[in-house]
């Protein structure tokens, strides 16, 4: 087994290192998100953490390691006696990616179960996990289904699986860490809240603390157990000092004044719900406990707000996380409670994680204030086409709107979603089939009309069915898939009017949200003087797709045949990546054709491309003004696709004119 790196060598990273240890004092405090860029230690850390933590007594033989001194009375391998157990070192899970719900939560046996009716169970990954570690390295990529699975058993601190009346229930109590790159696409913002911590990490920017990483890692990838060896002196004291913070965290007294400022600041930032509150309280409680002292000071509710808040501020999925922190010692000041001070002195502030004090000055973006993701005009845009005299600078997108569903007909079996129809695991039944491998879904209507012709020849006596593998049917689900939405948006000078292009950017801002909200991945084709550029890859992170479509300026002639192309080559590299995902094409344009030679014909073809591939496609038409040509319509029918206006392509439109022919009828 290879050795890790020492949890105390990590250079920096003050509030991640404190976060994690918070949690190994309190696992109350319900887990952290780790948000950074690649290749700031987030990994290293949280696999360092499992070394410090205290070794665990345990039932020998219980595959769900129970608690030898209060075993688990439901637990499948019990009933346990109580009485004395085998000590192991505390687990950390890795949660893959691509892992299967079975895999997560375990698997019943379910031809076992109905041909011998016994409860044939296989522990899963939140068995394995229990007094432990469940780290899920870039969270935002799993699932949504094993996303809730996984949050509802850490809520709950236990496991149900159910299966066709089957029913087996287990303990999972771990301290769950998650780590993810938000350009990789966010969590949704009910998922965040249930991260008990957030801690933004970002590599340092100082020269000295950069070539002390490097030399340290060098270092490590030489001798791993040498390197481990040096620092073994400062992971026994660290491991020390949470042991002590447990034994202390129940003595902590979190006064009535601590609690008002509590309370008060989480009503201050609008958090939403009650759960804000109580994360609020126990990370106070043991960052108290971690510094020594037994009374919650101020300095404490602030370092426990700076840890619990920001992530639950993010209203907007295009809002960044961040905390006023002027606002915050605002609040703290006017609610500073009559227990404040009467706590012991911090024995040893400058102790390992940062101890209860203050966060230090290089410890990353934990505050930034609550700003919005979005640039102002000009910002971080790309460099400005020369040779055109009608370019401008970028402009503002208007408020976004709801938008009418656009979807992909037919049914595919890509990811989960929440856009077009799909073969999934998880849906409505709308069939039966033989199994593919290991049965998952069951459907017993269908196992037992299979079974039944066979059991006078099968020699049945009993009241029970004769099971054989031949008679099981799989359930057959449809659902919804998440696909690939690809922009290709008109930025010439024939949409270059300022209020026009507000709009538009407007209504393509609408729709990414309505792709963040069906778990859609996006890219940003932008075509507009001489060329087309790929202004955005593919990908899950619709922020990062806001911010470009804001700086975006527009101005020259419209090379609506190259931003086609462009379009075309995208999508053919991404199927070699992502097959099973379903594309959809939303050109918004005005349709005319001036970049180029022969532009109306070279668009027309490169068009039919997309038709004769089948790929799905709409047409937003920005063509305004008393006189239209029509011409976004025509590009739609060469795409084999469907063509909406601006406004036809708003939800609320739509059911404004429902209302209207209602009320007409009344009349």
């Amino acid at each position: 087994m290879t050795t890790p790196f020492p949890f105390t060598a990590v250079v920096g990273q003050d509030d991640l290192r404190l976060a994690l240890l918070l949690n190994a004092v309190s696992p109350a405090v319900g887990g952290v998100l780790v948000r950074g860029e690649k290749g700031t230690a987030k990994s290293t850390a949280v696999r360092a953490l499992s070394a410090l933590l205290p070794q665990v007594a345990v039932v020998p033989g219980c595959r769900f390691s129970c608690d030898p001194a209060a075993p688990d009375p439901s637990c499948p391998d019990g009933p346990h006696e109580a009485g004395a157990g085998a000590a192991r070192p505390a687990r950390m899970v890795e949660l893959p990616v691509g892992a299967s719900e079975d895999r997560l939560v375990g698997a019943l046996d379910i031809e076992r179960a109905l041909a011998e009716g016994v409860k044939a169970f296989e522990p899963g990954l939140l068995a394995d996990a229990h007094r432990g570690i469940l780290y899920v390295d870039e969270v935002n990529l799993l699932h949504d289904h094993l996303v809730d699975l996984l949050l509802d058993a850490a809520a709950m601190g236990a496991s149900y699986v159910e299966r066709e009346g089957v029913s087996v229930r287990h303990a999972a109590r771990f301290l769950l860490v998650g780590t993810m790159n938000p350009e990789e696409g966010e969590l949704r913002p009910q998922l965040l809240d249930r991260f008990g911590l957030t801690v933004e990490v970002a590599a340092s920017r100082e020269p000295d603390q950069r070539v002390e990483v490097v030399r340290r890692r060098l270092a490590y990838d030489d001798d791993p157990a040498g390197f481990a060896a040096r620092w073994a002196e400062e992971e026994a004291g660290v491991r020390q000092r949470v042991v002590a913070a447990r034994e202390l965290l129940p003595k902590v007294r979190l006064g009535d004044g601590a609690l008002r400022q509590i309370a008060a600041t989480c009503a201050a930032f609008e958090v939403d719900g009650m759960r804000a509150d109580i994360v609020m309280a126990r990370t106070a409680t043991a960052l108290a406990a971690w510094a020594g002292r037994t009374d919650v000071l101020a300095e404490d509710v602030r370092q426990a707000a700076l840890l619990a808040l920001p992530h639950r501020r993010r209203r907007n999925p295009f809002d960044a996380p961040g905390l006023d922190e002027d606002r915050l010692d605002e609040t703290l000041e006017q609610f500073s409670g009559e227990d404040e001070g009467e706590g012991e002195d911090d024995p040893d502030p400058d102790g390992p994680g940062g101890g209860g004090g203050q966060p230090r000055p290089d410890s990353g973006p934990q505050g930034g204030g609550d700003t919005a993701v979005r640039p102002e005009a000009g910002e971080g845009g790309e460099p400005q086409m020369s040779g055109s005299s009608q370019e401008q600078s970028a402009v503002r997108a208007a408020e976004p709107f709801r938008t009418k569903v656009l979807s992909v007909p037919g049914i595919g079996e890509g990811a989960a979603g929440r856009r077009s129809r799909a073969r999934t695991e998880h849906g409505r039944t709308t069939g039966a089939r033989r199994p593919r491998g290991a049965l998952t879904k069951l459907h017993l209507a269908a196992t037992v009309q299979a079974a039944a012709p066979h059991q006078r020849a099968r020699g049945r006596s009993g009241p029970g069915l004769v099971i054989r593998r031949d008679d099981l049917r799989q359930a057959a689900r449809e659902g919804r898939e998440g696909n690939l939405v690809l922009f290709a948006v008109d930025a010439s000078g024939s949409m270059a009017a300022r209020q026009r292009m507000s709009a538009v950017k407007g209504a393509v801002l609408s729709l990414l949200l309505d792709a963040y909200q069906r778990r859609d991945k996006v890219g940003l084709v932008t075509f507009r003087g001489s060329g087309a550029d790929v202004a955005l890859p593919p990908t899950s992170s619709v922020d990062a797709a806001a911010v470009r479509l804001e700086s975006l300026p527009t101005g020259g002639r419209t090379p609506l045949a190259a931003g086609l192309l462009k379009a075309h080559e995208v999508l053919r590299v991404e199927r070699l990546r992502d097959p099973a995902r379903r594309a959809l094409v939303v050109v918004v344009t005005d349709g005319r054709a001036t970049g180029g030679p022969e532009p109306v014909a070279l668009a027309g073809r490169a068009a039919r491309l997309f038709a004769a591939e089948g790929v799905a496609s709409v047409v937003v038409d920005c063509e305004s003004g008393p006189v239209r040509l029509g011409l976004a319509g025509q590009l739609a029918g060469e795409l084999g696709g469907t063509a909406v206006t601006l406004d036809e392509l708003r939800a609320d439109s739509i059911a404004g004119l429902v209302k209207g022919i209602q009320s007409r009828r009344a009349a």
